[in-house]
């Protein structure tokens, strides 16, 4: 009989898969399984699309990402277009994708997880071709990602480099004057920051950040409206208190599609924790079930609340 075949690719920065003894215990693991295992090693982001590329047109059934939600969701924008299985080895710093669909963080529970090969469809977020699996924003984040990208380049440390990089950033307090149109109408305003989530972020108290669900077809838009920097303090405390969607200078909705347009000719856009360069208006849509994702059963709300 014939072995199942995966394709595993792993981001050697994140976590422990650059280990030689996690290496060879995935390639057991899967093994014993019943399953043949491709397992490579990508140094950078680049490389870890070019082996996505080739795994998709690999006769893999499932493409198996090792990583940060950077790495997953680079993995997951080829897989997309191929119709085959993605399985999430939760190897970042925060790991978001795996935590809203409940995928074990650690190592054994994510294999098992993968091997079990139980299949979920959950939405994926677009904007102008380029897609993401959790969010994107404009503005402030953007602009920290970029500012700390430099200072790792010149040797600092990752978390170093984002403290000096939000400090830098916060005191120069750049806005956008951006025209927003959803659902019919047109907002304009000047703002911070807009946000933009694959479906609906929680956003107070010890939930904020998190997703119940990732298949109910829509995007969720975040942003603050002329916020100066002790009212963007403020937002946040009541984020963390309650009470933020009552805030008049926060704007909170879902929504299927949105455009962006700015008098600027290019601007910084964040997509899953990368940022790139591109050329308004931003058309940002939602597309239903479009990934298949190898993920735990989910329970009903109602027998998670119980538990």
């Amino acid at each position: 009989m014939e072995r199942l075949k995966v394709e595993v690719i792993i981001n050697a920065s994140s976590g422990p898969g650059h280990d030689t003894e996690v290496q060879q215990h995935l390639a057991q693991a899967f093994k014993a399984a019943g399953v043949e295992p491709q397992i490579s090693l990508a140094r950078s982001g680049a490389e870890v699309i070019k082996l996505a590329q080739r795994a998709v047109r690999s006769d893999a059934e499932t493409i198996v990402a090792a990583g940060g939600d950077g790495t997953v969701s680079s993995v997951a924008a080829t897989v997309v277009e191929s119709g085959k299985a993605l399985g999430v080895l939760p190897f970042g710093t925060m790991n978001h994708f795996a935590k809203d669909l409940h995928i074990p963080l650690d190592l054994e529970g994510a294999l098992e997880t993968i091997i079990a090969g139980h299949e979920a469809r959950v939405d994926v977020g677009e904007v102008n071709g380029h897609s993401f699996i959790n969010n994107s924003s404009l503005g402030l984040y953007p602009g920290i990602v970029h500012e700390r990208q430099k200072q790792q380049r010149l040797g600092w440390g990752k978390w170093p480099a984002f403290i000096w990089a939000a400090l830098a950033v916060l005191r120069r307090y750049p806005f956008l004057d951006i025209r927003v149109g959803v659902d019919g109408k047109e907002l304009r305003s000047r703002t911070p920051f807009v946000f933009i989530g694959n479906n609906e972020y929680e956003m107070e108290r010890l939930t904020i950040g998190s997703r119940a669900c990732l298949d109910k077809g829509e995007l969720s838009l975040y942003m603050t409206i002329r916020t100066g920097r002790l009212g963007l303090i403020r937002l946040a405390l009541r984020a963390l208190l309650g009470g933020l969607r009552q805030e008049k200078d926060f704007l909170a909705m879902c929504t299927k599609e949105i455009w962006i347009g700015t008098k600027h000719k290019r601007v910084r856009v964040a997509l899953d924790g990368e940022v790139t360069v591109m050329e308004p208006p931003l058309h940002y849509r939602v597309r239903p079930g479009a990934l298949r994702v190898l993920a735990p059963p989910q329970r009903p709300a109602n027998d998670q609340e119980q538990g």
